[in-house]
């Protein structure tokens, strides 16, 4: 099992989130979904748990997040014990869930009201109007920000599935939390309701420094991540930046070809060109650069391309390797 850490640059304050030999298992399970998983966030990092369907990823935020036990094991959030203070954790976080936990019958305000009454934010009034000023103002503010003004006191059943994302999202930042967890935030919404809620997100994230846990499955949501961590059958496979797992798993590499292939080819032997299936050759050029490989070519080019991996490459790429090593131990 590949198992490779980086130390995140700038980052020496004490962990807001603290995992340690974390484990799961359920009671009809062969195999524990959550495998002695250890890691830190450090306090406004934007930090993403990635893994294929099964890794463990929601069983994990799912316990982080108090609405699972876990097994065995040490996680401390926002300075608080997860098993001995449970109802501080709660406090202190904002949760957006995979799956809508909205009550369609209510209005808006009312599943506002009633989350942040349950998480202990507020006491409990019977209407709007009867709420603490501070509470009104609050709804009032993240109504505008987020564009639902309007169908504040309007019932859930009438919103579109992003009007209902919005919703989640001005419950989750009622109490400005230090720390935001994401869980598939953006399923059910298109291209646009995605962007609009990135946006936001962002803007959050950097101008109250609040920190971000984010599981997905849109890999390309954590590109902009302070740090990855990629998970499968319960065990980390990866942490380090975005940009160190592109360079550790793919490279940079020169796509290159000539109607002299052979010519071309011969030329670049001492670069180690490997052979794509429409013939193309792929020189990486890791401890070279592209000019010096480029200065040793004479056969003339029909084709030149120089191609920087995607996380989403990275990502294959290192869930492959880390299954095939499995199969053959």
């Amino acid at each position: 099992m590949l198992r490779t850490e980086f130390k995140v640059s700038g980052q020496d304050h004490e962990p807001v989130i603290h995992v340690e030999n974390l484990v799961k298992r359920y009671r009809r399970g062969e195999a524990a979904a959550v495998d002695g998983l250890s890691f830190d966030v450090r306090p406004g990092e934007f930090f993403a748990l990635l893994g294929p369907n099964g890794a463990g990823k929601t069983t994990t935020i799912s316990i982080l997040t108090t609405t699972l036990a876990m097994t065995s094991g040490t996680v401390s959030i926002g300075g608080y014990d997860l098993d001995r203070q449970a109802k501080n954790v709660r406090q202190s976080i904002g949760i957006i869930f995979q799956n809508p936990s909205l009550d369609l019958n209510l209005t808006a305000e009312e599943n506002i009201r009633f989350h942040v009454c349950l998480y202990g934010i507020y006491g409990y009034r019977p209407t709007y109007g009867l709420m603490p000023r501070s509470y009104r103002d609050k709804v009032m503010e993240l109504a505008e920000v987020l564009g639902i003004t309007k169908e504040i006191f309007k019932p859930v059943k009438t919103f579109s599935g992003g009007m209902k994302r919005k919703l989640e999202i001005i419950r989750s930042l009622m109490h400005d939390p230090k720390i935001l967890f994401l869980d598939e935030p953006t399923t059910g919404l298109d291209a646009v309701g995605r962007a609009s809620l990135w946006d936001y997100l962002q803007k959050v994230h950097r101008e109250k420094k609040t920190t971000i846990f984010l599981t997905t499955h849109y890999i390309e949501e954590a590109e902009s991540a302070d740090r990855i961590c990629i998970v499968n059958h319960g065990k980390m496979l990866f942490s380090g930046s975005p940009e160190s797992m592109k360079s550790l798993m793919v490279g940079n590499y020169l796509l290159l070809d000539a109607e002299d292939r052979d010519s071309l080819r011969g030329e670049l032997a001492g670069f180690g060109p490997e052979m794509m299936e429409d013939g193309r050759l792929k020189v990486r050029f890791s401890g070279s650069t592209p000019q010096n490989i480029l200065s040793q070519i004479k056969t003339p080019l029909s084709f030149m391309r120089l191609h920087e991996p995607t996380l989403e490459e990275a990502y294959i790429d290192l869930v492959s390797s880390g299954q095939e090593e499995e199969e053959a131990a």
